[in-house]
């Protein structure tokens, strides 16, 4: 046995083998364990996948107890006082920062995209009005390959980078037709004179009868939401792209299973539950109540937005958008609104109550993205569409990693079998009831 193994032994029969230790950059070392069946004819057991690395990765980086979180290296920090959206989308799909001449051919690529066919939004029309704009994205999404399968050969780098910037371009402009079909209003499509996610809003909010003028705070607490979600390493959603794109689908579809996952409320729809747990609530009279309930080891309540499956500690992300998201309020003038004073106590109720403190039961990233979602007028049942849509710039950087990557197969987990070993078939005439 070397420095660098780990020795594995089957007490049963005594059968032992060596197995190298994979060291990252930083966090966690992995043990290699490919070679697990063949050499002492054994599975790994873990559901969730709570102790297992799937892959290598060069995009993202986690330390949940430190509370850190790095793309490509770069301090979320640093990138969200600093960057914008489509140069952190670059940052990601291509591993470093772009010059100023990449920046900008890299950005007119991206609004030369932002159409997309006539026939795509004669799609859209047929969905009934009240359908789930996520029911939407998933099959609009998926249906992309249908309209652009002039670049799906995912073996050659101009056709990744074109699906890329299609995906990349056309996301808010899905997202925003199928806000307005939802609501019954005329399409408005996207102006090359607007930044991502000006163009978003306008195309969300403006009116052909009247001027719209989009808040440069409100954008700009949008596109922090942006930037905060763009990727969060080896999740449920990331996952599932990069199950589906082992098998060798096309990327609209891969990504539409990405959308898919993000769907479940207990991936994509936290930030909504944190709008439906204050409405609930309603009254600021009330709030002790419900912390007491929150607090009552008897009573299975409990308040949303507060603490982190991954972060210990704090969450990196939430003491970003915290200021953001009170610029926004003091802009729009809605401080005073039940709901928010709710969520302006609710906080005040976290950061200095000590059964909260103890636990590190802080507001979160969805608490502060929820309030803003909400702030903008964005329909609780678009919040994870516009988490999907910030989302994208980490699928597509995944995926695009996993492509080359030449230890990659064929996404094929093992199971545990529990069902009955084996019997023989009986002719219906002889079965009992």
């Amino acid at each position: 046995m070397t420095d660098n193994t780990v020795t594995i032994t089957d007490n049963r029969n005594g059968a032992h083998a060596d197995f190298d230790i994979l060291d990252p950059v930083v966090g966690n070392s992995c043990i290699d364990v490919r070679q697990l069946t063949s050499k002492l004819g054994l599975f790994t057991y873990d559901p969730g996948f709570q102790a297992t690395a799937s892959c290598r990765s060069d995009i993202t980086y986690i330390d949940g107890d430190e509370g850190i979180l790095r793309y490509r290296g770069y301090p979320i920090e640093q990138l969200a006082e600093h960057s914008n959206y489509l140069e952190t989308s670059y940052l990601l799909m291509y591993g470093e920062l772009p010059s100023a001449e990449q920046y900008q051919t890299f950005k007119t690529s991206i609004k030369n995209h932002t159409i997309v066919h006539e026939s795509l939004m004669q799609f859209i029309n047929g969905f009934h009005n009240d359908a789930h704009p996520m029911a939407m994205m998933v099959g609009v999404v998926g249906a992309l390959s249908a309209f652009y399968h002039d670049s799906l050969d995912i073996n050659d780098p101009k056709h990744r980078d074109q699906c890329a910037h299609r995906l990349l371009a056309k996301l808010p402009t899905i997202a925003a037709l199928c806000f307005r079909h939802a609501m019954g209003q005329p399409p408005v499509y996207p102006s090359n004179e607007l930044g991502y996610i000006e163009n978003l809003l306008n195309m969300m909010f403006s009116f052909p009868s009247a001027e719209y003028h989009v808040s440069p705070i409100a954008a700009r607490a949008l596109e922090l939401i942006f930037i905060l979600h763009a990727d969060h390493e080896q999740n449920a959603s990331t996952s599932t792209v990069r199950l589906s794109s082992s098998s060798g689908a096309n990327p609209y579809a891969c990504i539409a299973a990405g959308i898919t996952s993000l769907w479940g409320p207990a991936h994509g729809g936290a930030n909504e539950a944190v709008i439906r747990m204050l409405e609930e609530i309603n009254d600021p009279g009330e709030i002790q109540n419900y912390v007491s309930r929150a607090k009552d080891k008897d009573d299975n309540y409990r308040l949303m937005g507060f603490g982190h499956r991954i972060y210990k500690n704090h969450d990196p992300r939430a003491t970003i958008i915290r200021k953001a998201a009170n610029d926004l309020l003091d802009e729009l003038e809605t401080i005073n609104q039940p709901l928010f004073e709710i969520a302006k106590q609710l906080e005040r109720i976290a950061l200095e109550d000590d059964y909260f403190v103890e636990r590190n039961l802080y507001p979160n990233v969805d608490f502060y993205s929820g309030i803003i979602l909400k702030a903008l007028d964005i329909p609780l049942n678009l919040f994870t569409v516009v988490f999907a849509m910030a989302r994208t710039a980490g699928w597509i950087s995944q995926w695009s990693e996993m492509i080359v990557d030449q230890e990659q197969r064929i996404g094929r987990p093992r199971q545990i079998y529990t069902g009955i070993e084996n019997r023989n078939y009986v002719d219906i005439s002889n079965r009992g009831m």
